[in-house]
């Protein structure tokens, strides 16, 4: 008892110290912000992969910490910061987590990070409360967080089947189209790759037919030749389901031999990195 009681004295005579150490400093959410896009940055130096993972982890970190310090009305930071921590938790999620239940989680909290973010905008806001979320997208202009809720949404919904048949599916297709309406190029053509797999996968959900994901495949590469997951998608979402192997194997051999190249892999590298991941396996080298 004596034990616990000094170790509880302890505890309160250092949060204390801290309090005093800290009282009068304001905390700046600017330097948070920054500290985060040093750590989220991949392209300054040598990527690997592997290590990057507590990189990501720290940004998400300090975007969290950042957030609440910051205005309402700097709706501008505020949608800066939500729409980095639904990019980080996606690719924290499809990178890093192998637990169903992290993962949902990560989804989860990414999900909501770039609602949050569409919800700035008040036409967007008012629309919704009326008329729906496919209603509310026509009024949605920022192309980033319209794309990660689509990404985000459409891998939490693998956890939750029933709102997936009941109109989730539908919403992440809206999001696709109307972020490749604003913006084919962005991420990498990251639209056409995203609407590409959703249609192959899902078609019969959202009432199109399996071959238009085709095009947009086709049209990801054609547009960032560089970013490997098209290929991938285009090789694992259609072509081996449908039947063509031979064309599948094609692309993976393609991804493998793009991968020798320094240049390329740098363009993309965490997703690069993952594409490369994915390839060999698909290849039964690794």
């Amino acid at each position: 008892m004596r034990r616990r009681l000094c170790v509880s004295i302890v505890v309160m005579v250092l949060t204390a110290l801290v309090g005093l150490m800290t009282a009068g400093q304001e905390i700046d959410p600017f330097d948070r912000i920054a500290e985060a896009a040093l750590l989220f940055d991949r392209w300054s130096g040598p990527f690997d992969f592997e290590a990057y993972e507590s990189s990501l982890r720290g940004a998400i970190d300090l975007w969290e910490a950042a957030l609440p310090l910051l205005p309402d009305e700097n709706v501008q930071s505020r949608s800066h910061v939500l729409n980095h921590l639904a990019q980080a938790y996606f690719e924290l999620s499809v990178g890093y987590l192998v637990k169903a239940s992290e993962r949902e989680s990560a989804l989860g909290e990414g999900k909501d990070a770039a609602l949050a973010s569409l919800r700035l905008n008040p036409t967007f806001g008012e629309t919704e409360a009326a008329d729906g979320f496919r209603a509310a997208l026509l009024s949605a202009t920022d192309v980033e967080a319209i794309f990660w809720y689509g990404n985000t949404l459409g891998q939490w919904l693998n956890y939750h089947q029933i709102t997936a048949i009941l109109g989730g599916v539908k919403d992440v297709a809206a999001s696709f189209e109307r972020s490749l309406e604003l913006d084919e190029t962005y991420d990498g053509a990251g639209p056409h790759r995203a609407i590409g797999s959703l249609i192959a996968q899902a078609h019969f959900v959202i009432g199109r037919d399996r071959s238009e994901a085709v095009a947009h495949f086709e049209r990801c590469i054609e547009l960032a030749p560089n970013h490997l997951e098209a290929r991938i998608s285009y090789a694992s979402d259609y072509l081996i389901p449908t039947g063509d192997s031979e064309a599948a194997f094609a692309l993976i051999d393609e991804v493998l031999q793009l991968a020798e190249d320094p240049a390329v892999m740098v363009a993309y590298p965490f997703y690069n990195a993952l594409s490369l991941g994915k390839a060999r396996a698909l290849a039964g080298d690794g």
